[in-house]
């Protein structure tokens, strides 16, 4: 990974804001795939970088840092009692930062955590904020580099590899079960040399697929049977998350194929939007966020339908990521090369079910790109 230069990217942002220390945390109780962007380290740790173009890492555990972490200094977390503020006291101290300077701790630090910080950091200028170093790293994780996107095309061929065994085994009934099909895909992504799955699997057999996400996520109900059921799963490779959903439609009513139609229509639409906006010949793509989903919007206002819910996200280190494809008139967000999103219309009936199409895009300077393989399975 390209851990020096995302660095060097954001040690110029530092420079530009004056700050001379920024802390990333990745704990039980505030999960950040920041440090890992940045570093390399899986998980647990704190990470310090100074204006002076140097990064210190302070993990729970070192013998994972060591087999994994890519950074200037690594500082055991035991040296400092297991105590955060005294890590980030100390290494204010190690940097030789001058007093008075800025020091960014994260953006999710609680309010009486930021005044231990205050308190250990007396003399420096305690800055936790939303538009900060987080949110600028969140921007920098959302355009995907050349070492990511060929993480995504072997993840995608791992996820597309077990679409097609869930096309096959829904239908014949080898998998009867919502339980049967969560744990199937849990086993048969470990054999792909998979981390394992990106988030809970949910598996919503006709019963249940009127949910957007079901609750609880999977369950010993029937799945495949008469009726619409909804798979929503993804699969984690090196750290990066696939996203998918699969709507299996077993004798599907005309009420439900009018669903289902919708649903592919919705789909279709957006990524022609996307591929007429990112084709090869269009030098400057220009498209907003908002505008796929209020495309989608439309398309179902004309049949009465409404969709409850966002039209996608980036995916990445986290299986929510930017940007967010919502209709809201605050999202100004223009969708860019780079970006790798989820596409996925969906409509929910409380009587007659739900169904849901999710696929994973590259948006780059070659087109738009569909890079996974889920479908509306029909018997």
């Amino acid at each position: 990974m390209n851990y020096e230069a995302r660095r060097e990217k954001l040690y110029s942002w530092m420079n530009e804001e004056g700050i001379s220390l920024v802390v990333f945390a990745d704990n039980e109780a505030s999960r950040n795939p920041s440090v890992r962007y940045l570093c390399g380290h899986p998980n647990d740790a704190l990470l310090v970088l100074s204006i002076d173009k140097k990064s210190l890492l302070i993990p729970w555990d070192n013998n994972m840092a060591a087999l994994y972490a890519k950074a200037d200094n690594i500082i055991p977390y035991t040296k400092f009692d297991l105590d955060q503020f005294a890590a980030v006291e100390a290494a204010a101290a190690y940097f030789k930062t001058p007093y008075g300077s800025k020091i960014e701790i994260p953006n999710s630090t609680s309010y009486p955590n930021f005044l231990k910080y205050v308190e250990r950091l007396s003399g420096f200028d305690v800055l936790c904020r939303n538009d900060g170093a987080g949110s600028k790293v969140e921007q920098m994780r959302s355009i995907k580099d050349e070492i990511e996107i060929d993480i995504y095309r072997k993840l995608s061929v791992k996820t597309n590899e077990i679409i097609a065994l869930l096309e096959e085994a829904v239908p014949a009934g080898t998998l009867k079960s919502e339980a049967d099909v969560a744990l199937f895909i849990e086993v048969e992504c470990r054999k792909r040399g998979c981390d394992g799955v990106g988030f809970t699997t949910l598996a919503a057999g006709p019963e249940r697929s009127f949910g957007i996400h079901c609750f609880p996520a999977w369950t010993s109900a029937a799945f495949g049977t008469r009726g619409l059921s909804i798979l929503d799963f993804g699969l984690v490779y090196n750290g990066y998350t696939s996203d998918v959903t699969m709507t299996f439609a077993n004798s599907p009513s005309k009420v439900q194929q009018k669903q289902l139609e919708l649903v592919e229509d919705a789909a279709e639409t957006v990524l022609s939007m996307l591929k007429k906006a990112f084709s090869p010949q269009n030098e400057a793509p220009m498209l907003l966020a908002r505008d796929t989903a209020r495309a989608v919007d439309s398309l179902f206002k004309k049949s009465g339908v409404f969709m409850p819910h966002g039209l996608g996200h980036g995916i990445g280190l986290e299986p929510h990521e930017e940007p967010f494809l919502r209709r809201a008139a605050s999202n100004t967000r223009q969708l860019e090369c780079g970006n790798i999103i989820t596409v996925e219309p969906g409509l929910y009936d409380p009587v007659h079910g739900g169904c849901r199409l999710e696929n994973d895009v590259l948006l780059s300077e070659q087109g738009a790109e569909v890079l996974t393989k889920s479908k509306i399975v029909r018997w």
